[in-house]
């Protein structure tokens, strides 16, 4: 078979032209003006002071900060000064009190000392005159009045102990008169109203003063008799 003739549709081929590209200039060669070198140098030169600049002020941030904690510890060093300058005060004062203490100590030693040296002496000078002269006294006297018909003395301990009853009476009796003479300043005029600054119920101040004196002359009556019969 032979091939198909061409139709009318068919295109000839054409020519292909290029078109011209546009001519790009030469770069030229950079071409250094001034006084280059110098430029440089300056750059270099601030960038280091730039460098250093941001050290020296890390290191005066650091200065600035140590002063103020040396200030600090500073007022604190003076505080506590001042705090052991006032210690030292009142360990002087007190060491001075101590003193006196011991020293007013000491002088009670020496007067209970002496109190209790004469109180033995007291004691013997009593059982001396009680075996000695007073019983051979008595024993005349007892004896001169059995003749005459009358009864013997009563015992010594019997006359110290009415002593010493005595003693307690009158303790008794003050007791009950010191609250009503402490009262009296704070007494009214008029008798319709309680008399001002004494308590409900301080009728009975009296009796209890009264009835707390044996306890405080029991200690008395008991060394009275010691002292008599020793």
């Amino acid at each position: 078979m032979s091939a198909p003739a061409a139709g009318p549709s068919t295109v000839a081929p054409h020519a292909t032209t290029t078109a011209p590209q546009p001519v790009t200039p030469k770069p030229q060669p950079l071409v250094a003006t001034g006084n280059w070198t110098t430029e440089l140098v300056q750059l270099a030169k601030t960038a280091e002071l730039k460098k250093h600049s941001l050290t020296l002020q890390l290191h005066t941030a650091n200065i600035v900060a140590a002063h103020n904690t040396l200030e600090q510890k500073d007022k604190t060093i003076q505080d506590i000064k001042e705090q052991k300058n006032r210690l030292d005060s009142e360990r002087a004062r007190l060491l001075n009190a101590l003193a006196e203490i011991n020293a007013d100590r000491d002088k009670v030693d020496l007067l209970e000392a002496s109190i209790t040296r004469e109180c033995v002496d007291l004691r013997q000078q009593i059982q001396t005159l009680q075996e000695g002269e007073y019983a051979i006294a008595k024993g005349d006297v007892d004896r001169l009045r059995t003749e005459l018909g009358q009864p013997p003395l009563p015992p010594l301990q019997t006359k110290l102990d009415e002593k010493t009853s005595q003693y307690l009476r009158d303790r008794r009796v003050n007791g009950e008169k010191r609250p009503v003479s402490d009262s009296q300043p704070d007494q009214q005029p008029s008798t319709t109203k309680r008399p001002r600054g004494r308590p409900k119920g301080s009728k009975n101040r009296g009796g209890k003063a009264g009835g707390n004196a044996p306890s405080g002359s029991t200690s008395a009556s008991g060394s009275a008799v010691a002292g008599g019969t020793a």
